[in-house]
């Protein structure tokens, strides 16, 4: 059984999630840390319960879900696993960190890309890597069937959606991936994003007034 614990990092309030199971192993997804504070905060998290990272994944690279991708790899020897779509978005990493005055370091190249619908094992759990573009060109969401929830990124927000308007990004792509690999998961499915509260598949179905 996986848990999820969520931290909001840096100036742009990201989610940055640590999934970890019986076996105190964890994956760090989309990490955010911008300073030694909130390295910090997540060092300790896993000091006080145990946990030893045992994979790094990304939802996408827009710099304010890579910043700790450096820290990540010095400190636990993770490297970044993202779609190769996303290479692209994370060659770009430093420009677009000096466009906003952040520290930023670039962590390794990815040594391995995650593809559409693969199946990440993990301990006893799995999560399916879904292909919803349209944010960014390469972004994923990872779902869990067993234990009923997902990780859409910069997808699908509680009652909003990702941003269209940045480079790679496309209006008409994000809406498909929203209403054909977000929408048509269990309805009491629950989605963690990559800002903001959490929300439910069912609910955003009703109430999002982004999605027709």
């Amino acid at each position: 059984m996986l848990s999820v614990q969520s931290f909001a990092f840096n100036p742009f309030q990201e989610n940055t999630y640590v999934l970890y199971n019986e076996f105190k192993e964890c994956i760090i997804i989309d990490p955010g840390m911008y300073n030694a504070s909130e390295e910090a905060i997540l060092t300790q998290y896993l000091i006080a319960n145990q946990l030893t990272p045992k994979l790094l994944l990304n939802t996408h690279c827009h710099i304010d879900h890579i910043l700790g991708n450096y820290f990540c790899f010095q400190k636990y020897n993770l490297i970044t696993q993202c779609h190769v779509e996303e290479m692209q978005v994370l060659a770009i990493g430093q420009t677009t960190a000096n466009v906003y005055e952040l520290r930023y370091t670039d962590a390794p190249t990815p040594v391995q890309f995650i593809a559409d619908n693969e199946l990440i094992k993990f301990g006893n759990d799995t999560l399916q890597a879904l292909f919803t573009p349209g944010h960014s060109p390469g972004s994923l969401s990872f779902y869990s069937a067993e234990n009923n929830f997902v990780i859409s990124g910069d997808v699908l927000f509680y009652q909003s959606i990702g941003r269209s308007d940045l480079p790679g990004g496309n209006f008409k792509t994000l809406m498909q991936s929203i209403k054909t690999r977000l929408f048509t998961l269990p309805e009491e499915t629950k989605v963690y994003s990559g800002h903001g509260p959490a929300t439910i598949v069912g609910h955003e179905k009703v109430y999002n007034p982004f999605v027709e």
